[in-house]
């Protein structure tokens, strides 16, 4: 026997085998035509400009060789001195935040002076 979910009675009843694997009125696609565009300023893609306009040297390779060097270094620093300010500054905004909350936190916790 097949079951299938009903939408009225929001439980599993019986249904024929062609109900039960089309659950919820769903029905192959039986159209192969594409649909109408929604906006009148649809382009086809035969004319759109050609790819290459926009298509550079790939720089992978160049970035795993940085990437992969031993030479003891943390993925994070491999790229010199721009690597190295980046990481820096971020350190000095993190230990400054945490100095910032805990100031605020000790002049919340004191009571205030009438």
């Amino acid at each position: 026997m097949y079951y299938k979910f009903s939408g009225f009675a929001q439980r599993l009843v019986g249904a024929t085998a062609a109900a039960a694997y089309t659950p919820q009125g769903l029905k192959p696609i039986v159209s192969t035509e594409s649909p109408a565009p929604i906006f009148g300023t649809s382009k086809l893609a035969s004319d759109l400009p050609a790819t290459d306009s926009f298509l550079s040297n790939n720089k992978v390779p160049d970035l795993q060789k940085i990437f992969q060097k031993a030479d003891g270094l943390p993925v994070h620093l491999k790229r010199g001195m721009p690597d190295r300010l980046l990481y820096r500054t971020t350190m000095a905004l993190t230990v400054g935040g945490t100095i910032y909350c805990l100031i605020a936190l000790y002049m919340a916790s004191q009571p205030r002076h009438q």
